[in-house]
């Protein structure tokens, strides 16, 4: 970590906050997905899976399945690093592994909605789904990109956790292009946000 982010106090994302709450409550259900004899790698794969299922849903129009179903996915994702840590078999490479899962489950998703609104003509809708799932991965990549070079990028009003608290209501009350739409402008401004975060943070380090 560089300089500055050992000065500075790291700043919490939605989603650290999120996974704090709701320790005491995925802590137990990991417990007892251990002792069935369920592994982390299982969950990771299951929640690809559903969110698969879910993104047929939606390339059918059937967004209020779809969300459902993707809303259902959500704490199995969250629940592969539980299972991990309470194991004590915590690793980077499940770490890479879990991380990775999330995007194809993200990009799928977008997908299905794609494909659906390619099938309805929408082609307006369409752009909203291609600019949402850019600036999604842009927003992972920053950060990796910028962990890779020691500096910090955990910053941005519009996180993973935040992009399904957007997007699943949207979809279960059938309104999915607001849903896109708010995607497609605060995920670009959050990986803007980085990209000026790291900046400072090179900037700083260039003065000294």
């Amino acid at each position: 970590m560089t300089q500055l982010a050992e000065k500075q106090e790291i700043p919490q994302t939605f989603t650290d906050v999120m996974r704090k709450l709701f320790k005491g409550i995925f802590d137990p259900i990991g417990r007892f997905l251990n002792q069935m004899g369920l592994t982390p790698n299982t969950m990771t794969l299951i929640g690809l899976v559903g969110n698969a299922v879910g993104a047929v849903f939606l390339a059918r129009g059937d967004m209020l399945t779809g969300g459902l179903i993707i809303l259902v996915m959500a704490p199995i994702d969250a629940l592969d690093g539980t299972m991990a840590r309470l194991r004590g078999e915590p690793s980077t490479f499940g770490a890479f592994v879990d991380s990775v899962t999330d995007r194809y489950a993200e990009l799928i998703t977008f997908l299905g909605l794609l494909y659906h609104f390619h099938q309805s003509e929408y082609w307006f809708a369409s752009l909203l789904v291609y600019l949402a799932a850019a600036g999604s991965m842009l927003v992972s990549y920053v950060r990796a990109r910028a962990e890779a070079l020691d500096y910090d990028a955990k910053v941005g009003i519009l996180t993973r956790m935040e992009r399904y608290f957007v997007l699943v209501p949207a979809l279960i009350f059938n309104i999915p292009v607001i849903g896109i739409g708010i995607i497609a402008l605060l995920a670009n401004i959050t990986a803007l946000q980085r990209i000026l975060y790291v900046r400072k943070q090179a900037h700083i380090e260039m003065k000294k």
